[in-house]
């Protein structure tokens, strides 16, 4: 796109002036535009159709958009979902198909495409379909769930990463290289300039250029630099795809016993704002679902930490989640209760309304009884071990085995005992008069 006098003669932020001009200029992609990167290949091989670009902020997708409209001679038309509507991309595919009937194809790109409903979405197929554009797509949010499915189906997704240490320096080597002088940074803060970023590329172009309008006497120090630039907050979003992200890395550092590591994603989750009870919640699930009896002490600490928060609020109560989050790292891990959950379940499903057996059901009317309700039913306290090893699932069904503990802390008692009644129901299935009591 060509800029207007005006334009050219008006003040570019720096990050514009430095936007790459060719494919291999690109940062921190190179599994996209490198020599064997997906990217690269696909625009040898000439414009492979629609694209969807997810990735963090300040990764380039802009910038890849801009060059594969050039790489292929398309027509770059920019649309942000932000700000645009349905009139607006009528507009587009008229002018894209008024270039068509002239020769000239159009690459649309949409910046923040899930931002589009779900209908705005569907508008796009029937032009993406006949060739009137090439779609190409920027998002910051899994395409899996912000995308319909039919739009995602005729869409190649490629991923950006956040860019590396490595990327964030080079681009800050290109910053002085373009201004024509050093950033006035100690080495540390140099470093540290690059850790506010986050990973954002353009996020740290700009803070190089208020260093370099700000051009202190003397070279800043870290606690210099933290008094003239703010540092970016985390990316992080309670409801969209980050905030599944770390919760999915909190659960799974916790069964993993990494107990460094569940306190590293419980604080990253409540530095970006996370509600400390959603996590409270979470940490009460996984006492069940992955240490179970394994440790029975888990689950009270978990609702002790909930409810010690609640009554202490936050900062105070954060602490009593920690002692949580470090207690359910260290315990024994044990997934038998949540499997036998399931096979429970699927046995409830696979054998319908099947009827309890008459022995154990009781008899409140002489009908009921005449029926043979609680006949021989064996009191098991009447027993000499308090067992009577009589069997409680309905007639006619094999005798599941549900709940498998596993040899791993408090469990491994439960096996025991598991194991011992077994033993004397299996002896009492050949002996059954031989039960030291009667019901």
């Amino acid at each position: 796109m060509q800029n207007t006098l005006f334009e050219s003669q008006s003040p570019r932020p720096l990050a514009d002036r430095l936007r790459p001009r060719e494919l291999d200029q690109v940062v921190g992609q190179d599994h996209l535009t490198g020599p064997a990167g997906a990217l690269t290949r696909a625009l040898t091989a000439g414009m492979p159709g629609s694209i969807v670009l997810w990735g963090p902020p300040g990764t380039g997708k802009t910038t890849l958009a801009r060059l594969m409209a050039d790489q292929v001679d398309l027509h770059f038309e920019p649309l942000s979902a932000v700000f645009s509507g349905v009139a607006d991309l009528r507009k587009v595919f008229e002018r894209a198909q008024q270039r068509r009937a002239m020769g000239q194809g159009t690459l649309l790109f949409i910046d923040e495409i899930h931002r589009f409903n779900r209908a705005q979405q569907d508008g796009f197929l029937p032009y993406v379909e006949d060739g009137t554009v090439v779609l190409v797509g920027a998002t910051t949010e899994n395409p899996s769930f912000e995308l319909n499915p039919a739009l995602l189906s005729r869409c190649q997704v490629l991923v950006l990463n956040r860019l590396d240490a490595g990327a964030l320096a080079a681009l800050l080597d290109r910053a002085e290289a373009e201004t024509g002088g050093a950033l006035p940074l100690g080495d540390d803060a140099r470093a540290a300039l690059a850790a506010m970023a986050d990973g954002d590329g353009r996020y740290l172009l700009n803070l190089a250029e208020i260093l370099f309008a700000l051009d202190p006497p003397t070279p800043l120090d870290v606690t210099g630099l933290s008094e003239v630039v703010q540092k970016r907050l985390p990316l992080y979003d309670k409801t969209q795809d980050s905030h599944y992200n770390l919760i999915s890395a909190l659960h799974k550092s916790l069964r993993g016993s990494d107990a460094d590591a569940a306190l590293y994603w419980f604080a990253r989750m409540l530095e970006g704002g996370e509600d400390p009870l959603y996590v409270a919640r979470r940490l009460v699930r996984f006492a069940s679902e992955d240490i179970g009896l394994a440790d029975p002490q888990a689950l009270p600490q978990a609702l002790a930490a909930w409810d010690t928060f609640q009554r202490l609020g936050s900062p105070e109560g954060e602490l009593a989640l920690v002692q949580a989050v470090v207690y359910l790292a260290t315990a024994p891990k044990s997934n038998a209760l949540y499997k036998a959950e399931k096979a429970a379940r699927r046995a409830a499903r696979e054998t319908g309304s099947l009827m309890p057996p008459k022995h154990i059901l009781n008899a409140p009317t002489a009908l009921m009884a005449d029926l043979g309700y609680g006949k021989d039913y064996a009191y098991d306290h009447d027993t000499d071990d308090g067992f009577s090893g009589q069997d409680y699932f309905p007639d006619g069904m094999a005798r599941p085995r549900l709940y498998q503990p596993k040899e791993r802390g408090f469990e491994r008692d439960v096996a025991k005992r598991l194991a011992y009644w077994a033993r004397l129901r299996n002896e009492r299935v050949k002996a059954p008069d031989d039960r030291g009591g009667s019901g």
